[in-house]
């Protein structure tokens, strides 16, 4: 039940609204790397396979906008794929990729608090039989109480060397989302996170020119 609790929350905070990731250098770009890197494999490890897919998605679209070519891994499989290490492998072979690059949850804290919502009113005002005298009738509308969840949401991206076999560089990059539960489908979050680690690699110039 908890695996399933935890699961659900990872994708309602994949699919929200964050507003922007801060990012911690975890290993800086070591000496022996063969960067730049021009054509990279872009993996997430998620257990939603639809949150990994959106994700690699907007990495990859921010990648071609730095001008790399870049592949998902989930353009390159389904859900029956294994994911393991042999997989990824044989992608990047068939790729020819140079590097690979890999994002994973490294922890999820999901908060939540019911919230009051205003009523609204509503004055319907008539005329009577009497000199200015009128009649008031007032209606009043009050919603279900909403719930408000919060989420502190860490990602850990790690850029491994095809050649070497070996991790070259790593970050971590942390959001906070608040959302309404009735509303907690917003896509952006993948698009902040991506932009996120696009930036962070073009800066710490491992991304070909």
């Amino acid at each position: 039940m908890t695996k399933k609790i935890l699961l659900l929350a990872t994708v309602v905070a994949l699919s929200s609204c964050a507003a922007g990731s801060k990012v911690t250098t975890v290993q800086n770009l070591e000496e022996s790397a063969d960067a730049p890197y021009e054509n990279i494999l872009v993996v997430s490890l998620f257990e939603s396979f639809d949150s990994r897919r959106y994700l690699e998605k907007e990495i990859v679209a921010q990648l071609s906008q730095l001008g790399v070519n870049a592949v998902a891994s989930t353009s390159k499989m389904d859900t029956r794929t294994p994911v393991t290490r042999k997989t990824f492998a044989d992608m990047a072979i068939e790729a020819n990729s140079d590097a690979v690059l890999v994002t994973q949850l490294v922890s999820l804290n999901t908060g939540a608090k019911m919230q009051g919502v205003s009523p609204e009113s509503t004055y319907n005002i008539r005329p009577t039989y009497y000199f200015n005298v009128w009649g008031v009738e007032l209606t009043e509308y009050v919603e279900p109480q909403s719930m408000e969840l919060s989420h502190a949401l860490v990602l850990a991206t790690q850029l491994y060397s095809v050649r070497n076999k070996e991790p070259v560089w790593a970050i971590e990059s942390s959001s906070k989302i608040i959302q309404d539960y009735d509303h907690r489908q917003d896509y952006s979050v993948f698009v902040n996170e991506a932009k996120a680690i696009g930036s962070q690699m073009s800066r710490d110039g491992l991304l070909a020119p």
